[in-house]
């Protein structure tokens, strides 16, 4: 009977797992691990179904926005790694903060695959989507063990923002999410969920020196990709610090002094750009300004979630996303008081606490509370519009039995890039092919985006200088000085603009009306 009890009969002396693990042994380890699966399998099926719809809809999505910008960058450093000239005008680059350790990363495996840039960028996605849905289950499951409280984060960070969705680096609304998914925005924003992790278990279980250097490589690393957004995470680790932290030491100091260290040196190591000297540029802070212009309209949804922070609030202040959301609330309003607007990208973070707070209380609380009969007709009122908002950026317009408005999609400019060759100078005065043209490794006269790598001065006479090339009365003289000072090899002519010119014609799109000129 002894033996039926203690497992299989063994030879005396044999070492005891030489017939393998015993079952009974094993046994409680892999009922944990059923335990474990079946308490994240809700979320592991949900981040899957999102990241393969995403991953879907991003590749069908025509290039916009800043990805001519953050491709070039890519383009550059797979060009020459070591000294990559400017991004969209052919100028030295050193200085330029787009060549973040991102496009670095992706510039050298660009460059190691043989594979263009603009492709790789979008590629990119694919681990931008999978970091982005693993940052969020894992921080949500810092703030409750609830199977369902990292579904409800995810469905409450990516909907529940305002009724007119803003397509903006850094937001990841899903209409947001279908342009900006391979900006290395996107990456960082997963990333301040791993750190935010990652610093609330070092503060809880305790952690050694190395494991304090570790969070401090990756917040050096976070504030080199996205500063901004390493502004907010900023706020994130510091508020889980004073939350969590229940003893003050001389050591516990002199580890988050290490954490401290290790970040700003990793950030003052890198040698393409000064991340320090971007704190009082202002270049960008007029772009910035619309994010404090359309508060309710992109951000308004996400105050259901207000109540169930303020619940977290009344039972305990030191909540690590009460005090979070007080901090980022002081940022975005020094941003306004102070017109340094940049500091505007702060929102695409702020509302995390409002979006968690909500996911975890009704994860969390019992049916019958008070709080949880408030918080559900919010949450579905808000999500009824919310998905409204964001669903026709994702599901085709045969499937919808409404008709849903949609931004308008923009043209696609790989006619032009089949002919004009990475490297050479194109002027336009458009909009679209100013954004676009540069993921082709094409550079223009004007830089569509500010980079603080330039001088005012010079984007100013950039500026002046195709303003006047194509004005009507402009002389001929005038236009071959624009384009020898600049190198210019190609125009492109926009529906409607008569300009003389001494080149020939190499191509008529027929549905843009739009012409690209060969200049001698």
């Amino acid at each position: 009977m002894s033996r039926l009890k203690t497992g299989p009969h063994r030879p005396p002396g044999a070492v005891p797992d030489a017939f393998g693990p015993d079952p009974v042994a094993t046994r409680p380890l892999l009922l944990r691990a059923g335990a474990v699966l079946r308490r994240q399998a809700p979320y592991l099926v949900c981040a899957a179904v999102f990241w393969l719809i995403m991953a879907i809809v991003v590749f069908h999505t025509p290039l916009t926005g800043d990805f001519g910008q953050n491709a070039a960058a890519v383009a550059r450093v797979s060009e020459n790694w070591r000294h990559p000239a400017n991004p969209v005008i052919k100028e030295p680059g050193r200085g330029s903060p787009y060549f973040s350790p991102y496009a670095v990363a992706l510039g050298l495996a660009a460059r190691a695959t043989g594979t263009a840039a603009w492709l790789a960028l979008r590629w990119s996605a694919l681990l931008n989507l999978a970091v982005l849905a693993a940052g969020v289950g894992v921080y949500a499951r810092t703030l409750s063990r609830r199977p369902l409280a990292p579904v409800y984060a995810l469905a409450a960070f990516t909907l529940l923002w305002g009724w007119q969705p803003e397509l903006w680096s850094g937001f990841c609304g899903l209409a947001s999410l279908t342009q900006v998914a391979p900006y290395p925005s996107t990456f960082a924003v997963g990333l301040t969920f791993l750190l935010w992790a990652w610093t609330d278990r070092v503060v809880r279980r305790g952690g050694g020196w190395w494991a304090h250097a570790g969070l401090g490589a990756l917040g050096g690393i976070l504030l080199l990709i996205h500063p901004i957004t390493a502004l907010a995470a900023a706020t994130g680790v510091a508020a889980t610090i004073a939350g969590r932290e229940r003893t003050w030491t001389r050591r516990t100091a002199a580890a988050w002094t290490v954490t401290l260290t290790v970040a700003l040196t990793v950030a003052a190591a890198w040698p393409y750009f000064d991340v320090f000297a971007l704190a009082g540029d202002t270049t960008v802070d007029a772009v910035h300004r619309r994010l404090y212009e359309q508060l309710l309209p992109w951000y308004v949804l996400a105050l259901v979630g207000l109540p169930a922070l303020a619940w977290r609030a009344r039972r305990r202040w030191r909540d690590p996303l009460v005090l979070m959301f007080g901090a980022d609330c002081v940022i975005a309003a020094y941003g306004w008081f102070s017109a340094h607007y940049t500091y505007g990208r702060v929102f695409a973070l702020l509302l995390v606490p409002l979006q968690f707070a909500l996911a975890v209380e009704l994860a969390e609380i019992p049916p019958w509370t008070r709080l949880r009969k408030v918080l559900v007709p919010l949450s579905a009122g808000a999500l009824c519009v919310a998905f409204t908002a964001q669903v026709g950026a994702v599901v085709p317009s045969s499937v919808l039995p409404l008709p849903i408005s949609r931004p308008e999609p923009w043209n696609d400019y790989r006619w032009v890039a089949d002919r004009v060759h990475a490297g050479d100078v194109l002027l336009t005065n458009g909009y679209q092919p100013s954004h676009v043209l540069p993921a082709y490794g094409v550079y223009t006269v004007w830089p569509a985006w500010p980079d603080p790598s330039t001088t005012v001065a010079d984007r100013n006479r950039r500026s002046v200088a195709v303003s006047s090339f194509f004005a009507p009365r402009t002389s001929a003289a005038t236009r071959r000085a624009v384009v020898h000072r600049y190198g210019v090899q190609w125009l492109l002519l926009s529906p409607g603009e008569h300009v003389r010119y001494p080149g020939t014609v190499i191509a008529h799109h027929p549905s843009t009306r739009e012409t690209l000129i060969h200049l001698p």
